[in-house]
């Protein structure tokens, strides 16, 4: 030791820190092989356990998050593979493996070759994105690589039935567990993509241990599935299951029956949009046809309003109304005109000279009779010149004057007609003959010469 230099003091807690941290970031995720003793389960859930083997242990928690998918029941002298991160522990100072993952130890083999081949295949691409081929929304026919006989295969039919699916599904049959699976499988993959029938190929099988599964791990299945120029689901085992395939694939289904959801929904969806596109257009359609029809019904109204049938109804209704009017009117002036014809007439006989002379001769028949005859002979005289007068009237008199053959004209407002020149065609008057009038009509025809 320098006596010139001072060795630097830490505490435990210091040390325990700096130990944990090297520890940490020295080891990333480690397989541990070897036996399970001391296995205790806390009541929170968590597992705690040694894995020792003969010539060491180290210590082992398991937290809830992750024992809860453990897929073996553990306990202690079980050979384990235990898949985790190296920690510390820091209030004890002990380092201990933080457990992940756990399978039985012949299952660790398996494991390990898994991880091996994926890495070797991940290197090569193999399972790139960019080699990922679109899965088609609406395939017409599907393929489908699995045992015919399987479970898996009724699945996947009845859930495309049940959901109405109306595409085709060729079975390429193989063998899907074993050794005699590989060569199958591929062969049968290498047959489905050469045919060039298919819009799509599923390779798959239904649940099973992971040596059951262990065939779509193999090389050359991963290999065929990834040169496949047809577009390829993979759905082997169970949700919770991978295989090398669901990587190298274009798509991973979690079960063939999932595989089969996925082929149909993009039908269903196809379906649901054209039932909401076909209620749309039918509803719309419907609108249409009540504005159309409503609009329909107003230009028919309008038309039958305008239409020359309504024009010449309308008309013909006025003039009946104007003939029943005018005929109305007619009557009413000629009893008017009748009424004062009457009228005058009976005037005419209070002033007529007969009715005069009978009421002198009666004042003369009442006078005294002491008026001397000179007298007498001039009333005479003037009676007889006034009977000679009365008599020279009624000649004149428009009886008279008809009784020798005259008619007189008037016009409906009872004017007398003297000149044809004032008289319009077609024109009404009224003809009073000697013993009564009737009504006439004006024809002026320009053949015929006026007398």
């Amino acid at each position: 030791m320098n006596d010139g230099e001072k060795t630097p003091v830490v505490s435990v807690s210091q040390l325990t820190q700096a130990i944990k941290s090297v520890l940490e970031s020295g080891f990333s995720t480690v397989w541990v092989r070897g036996e399970v003793s001391n296995f205790k389960r806390h009541s929170s859930g968590h597992l705690y356990f040694t894995l020792k083997d003969e010539k060491a242990q180290i210590s082992a928690a398991m937290f809830r998050s992750d024992a809860i998918r453990c897929p073996i029941a553990l306990r202690d002298g079980m050979q384990v593979v235990a898949i985790g991160n190296i920690s510390v522990y820091e209030q004890r100072g002990n380092y201990q493996i933080l457990v992940r993952d756990i399978m039985e130890e012949g299952l660790g083999k398996l494991q390990a070759e898994f991880e091996k081949l994926k890495r070797k295949l991940e290197a090569e691409g193999l399972f790139s994105a960019d080699r990922k081929k679109p899965i088609p929304t609406l395939p017409r026919t599907v393929g489908i690589v699995t045992s015919p006989t399987g479970a898996a295969i009724r699945d996947f039919i009845s859930i495309l039935r049940r959901r109405n699916w109306t595409g085709r599904v060729l079975v390429f049959p193989a063998s899907v567990q074993g050794k005699d699976a590989i060569p199958q499988i591929v062969d049968q993959i290498k047959a489905a993509d050469a045919c060039g029938l298919l819009d799509l190929l599923v390779v798959g099988r239904g649940g099973g241990s992971l040596e059951d599964l262990w065939c779509f791990n193999e090389e050359p299945v991963v290999r065929a599935v990834a040169e496949s120029n047809t577009p390829v689901i993979s759905a082997v085992g169970h949700e919770i299951d991978f295989v090398l395939t669901d990587f190298a694939a274009d798509r991973r289904a979690e079960t063939p029956s999932a595989a089969a959801e996925l082929i149909s929904s993009g039908y269903i969806d196809i379906c649901a949009r054209l039932d909401q596109a076909k209620e749309r257009i039918s509803r719309q359609t419907r609108q249409v046809l009540a504005l159309h029809a409503s609009n329909l019904d107003r230009l028919n109204h309008q038309l039958a309003r305008h239409s020359p049938r309504s024009f010449i109804e309308n008309r013909h209704l006025r003039l009946d109304d104007l003939a029943n009017r005018m005929q109305a009117a007619t009557r009413d002036a000629v009893a008017t005109q009748n009424r004062t014809l009457t009228d005058l007439r009976q005037r005419l006989r209070l002033y007529h000279p007969s009715q005069r002379m009978d009421a002198f001769r009666e004042r003369l028949a009442s006078l005294p009779s002491r008026m001397n005859k000179a007298a007498t002979r001039s009333l005479e005289h003037h009676f007889s010149h006034i009977d000679s007068i009365a008599i020279r009237l009624e000649n004149l008199s428009v009886q008279k004057v008809l009784s020798r053959g005259f008619v007189m004209m008037r016009d409906s407002k009872g004017k007398i007609t003297t000149d044809s020149a004032t008289l319009k065609n077609r024109q009404e008057l009224l003809a009073e003959f000697r013993d009564g009038s009737i009504k006439v009509r004006v024809d002026k025809d320009p053949q015929m010469d006026l007398f």
